[in-house]
């Protein structure tokens, strides 16, 4: 047996870096430019809300294209989204002209669409023992990201002759076109995709019921993305009315980051050494976790702790989740299909997590917050344990969905 990823992953690889990279800079600079250009303060976070809006409405037409047309041409076209982020976010800057920011925003949440599936396609046709493998180290991409996405910002936030990050924006132009070129240089996919799509119009005619496994990890991926974009903002925010200094709150932030994607270089090896079941109770025993010592501890130290525990448990879920989306699809006619709702989940997720921190800190408090979010995961612990009981279930369920 091959045990060798091939040179399509590191492509996938690096082509996730770049879609991690333009999503931190966003991250890093939309709500500043947006209160700039906002014509009132309330304003200020609504291009970064249409970013996820976008991301959200076309995540599930962007599969059913990828089955139709195939995942290098699907690619290709992605790249353009991100062109017109970086041309429309630097007029938008250059003009002082909201709406446009708000078009660049919304442009770069329908690039993210596309290119949140390089981690699936790193798993096309691969063996059932290489797909954790490769998952995990496309996701490992954000570390290239949290090193480039700051360090770029800062040295294109100001330079001579350019309005504040004006060229930041801009540098999206340049990163579309790597994006396309590393699309150009994926092995074609266009034959068997048109087969995929068909049987799968016929699959969906059928409306066979969803496998245990399939509900298990669509459900793992999204509540667990959910949960870290809920308690990774409403920490900050916390420690903010602790009057902790901006660099500490920053700091502990950088290493939640770290904790999410650095394990990816691992969790692979993890899933085939522990199962990949027990690798998605361990996530979500890690999100139990933060959210206790977020209970019972309001230091610095003990949340920058749980901000850690935070990443971990989203990394072995969202990939742990997704290595068992794609062995639970392993042939099926549906499968880009089914990774296009598994991703929508995600994105809705997301972006209620990315909505109510506020909401919920001026309502139920800081304490309140975590104490949802560890029911919620006793909840999906305990389904995932009964839905997954053994082996041998796991195994049938995968062997059903190829049928």
């Amino acid at each position: 047996m091959n045990t060798t990823l091939p040179r399509r992953t590191y492509l996938y690889f690096t082509a996730q870096s770049i879609n991690l990279t333009t999503a931190v800079m966003s991250v890093t600079m939309a709500a500043i430019v947006g209160a700039a250009l906002a014509p009132d303060a309330a304003w200020s976070t609504v291009p970064y809300g249409f970013q996820f809006l976008c991301l959200m409405l076309a995540t599930y037409p962007v599969s059913r294209l990828m089955s139709r047309i195939g995942r290098k041409k699907a690619f290709m076209l992605g790249a353009i989204p991100l062109a017109v982020s970086g041309v429309s976010g630097f007029l938008a800057v250059e003009h002082q002209h909201f709406a446009t920011l708000v078009l660049s925003h919304s442009a770069l949440g329908v690039y993210i669409a596309f290119a949140n599936f390089n981690r699936f396609a790193a798993t096309d046709n691969l063996s059932q023992a290489l797909k954790p493998k490769a998952l995990s180290l496309v996701v490992a991409g954000g570390v290239i990201a949290a090193v480039v996405g700051p360090t770029l910002t800062e040295w294109l936030r100001d330079v001579g002759g350019y309005p504040l990050f004006s060229l930041c924006y801009a540098a999206f132009i340049g990163l579309a076109l790597l994006s396309l070129l590393i699309a150009v240089c994926l092995p074609n996919d266009t034959g068997l995709a048109a087969a995929t799509g068909s049987a799968a119009t016929s699959a969906s005619s059928r409306s066979e019921p969803l496998s245990p496994s399939v509900l298990v990890a669509m459900a793992v991926a999204a509540l667990g993305y959910g949960i870290m974009n809920l308690l990774m903002i409403q920490a900050s925010m916390h420690m903010k009315h602790m009057h902790e200094d901006f660099t500490d709150v920053r700091l502990a932030i950088q290493w939640h980051v770290i904790a999410m994607f650095a394990p990816s270089f691992f969790t692979g090896a993890i899933i085939q050494r522990l199962g990949i079941r027990t690798t998605i109770c361990a996530g979500l025993a890690l999100l139990i976790g933060c959210s206790a010592l977020n209970i019972w501890s309001h230091s610095y130290s003990m949340m920058t702790v749980a901000l850690i525990a935070l990443g971990l448990g989203w990394n072995l879920t969202y990939v742990g989740g997704g290595a068992l989306l794609a062995q639970s699809l392993q042939n099926s006619p549906a499968a880009m299909q089914m990774q296009g709702k598994n991703d929508l989940g995600i994105a809705i997720c997301a972006t209620i997590g990315a909505f109510s921190p506020a909401l919920l800190l001026s309502t139920v408090g800081w304490d309140g917050t975590n104490a949802i979010c560890m029911a919620l995961c006793i909840g999906l612990l305990i389904a995932t344990v009964g839905l997954l009981q053994n082996k041998a279930c796991l195994q049938t369920s995968m062997e059903g969905s190829r049928k």
